[in-house]
């Protein structure tokens, strides 16, 4: 399981996961909800406390992944498969242009 924070300009607006079966969840933090109620990420994702869910990566974070030759620079600079959707999105999208950056969530097994 492989999981981001994402932020809207300088507030964490929610968590990006990537559960171990191969489906995404995206969850506006409750602080969010309340101090943010029409501050969403996407027109698709209105702010909500209940948890989006899709099979592929939502649409918009899936935009933010580079295409073309700067998909090929990233994927074979650090080793990701271009298929590897959250792998590219993890590595690629924490200082996006625009409002919303990712931050990889780094899980206790993977540090040690």
């Amino acid at each position: 399981m492989r999981s981001a924070e994402i932020y809207y300009q300088d507030d964490l607006a929610g968590i990006l996961t990537e559960t171990d079966e191969g489906d995404y969840v995206f969850r506006y933090e409750d602080h969010y909800v309340e101090n943010h109620p029409n501050d969403f990420i996407t027109f698709s994702m209105p702010v909500s406390k209940i948890p989006f869910s899709e099979k592929l990566l939502f649409p918009f974070f899936e935009g933010l992944i580079p295409e073309g030759w700067l998909l090929d620079i990233a994927s074979k600079s650090w080793k990701i498969n271009r298929n590897d959707r959250m792998g590219l999105l993890l590595a690629c999208c924490q200082n996006c242009i625009g409002a919303v950056s990712i931050l990889p969530i780094i899980e206790e097994d993977e540090a040690a």
